[in-house]
């Protein structure tokens, strides 16, 4: 997969993640999100998707493109 690195992000850069309905784990959509500063940690950036932070983990998949996430979807889920 096409993913980024966390030292190829930046505060205000737009990436591409696949995220998973948390109410209904079957279902999972392409979704562009924001890289902006942590809330609680100066150091740290997060992920700023659905108007809510999440802390990125070592284990994200973070794309650059739509294309590229589309694109590991349909490699991972098997369908386009």
């Amino acid at each position: 997969m096409d993913t980024l690195e966390p030292n190829q992000i930046k505060s205000g850069d737009e990436v591409y993640v696949i995220y998973r309905n948390p109410h209904v784990p079957t279902v999972a959509n392409i979704k562009a999100a924001e890289i902006v500063p942590h809330p609680r940690d100066e150091n740290s950036l997060a992920l700023f998707l659905n108007e809510t932070f999440h802390v990125i983990e070592d284990d994200d998949a973070l794309f650059a493109s739509e294309e590229a996430a589309k694109k590991a979807y349909e490699d991972v889920y098997g369908l386009e």
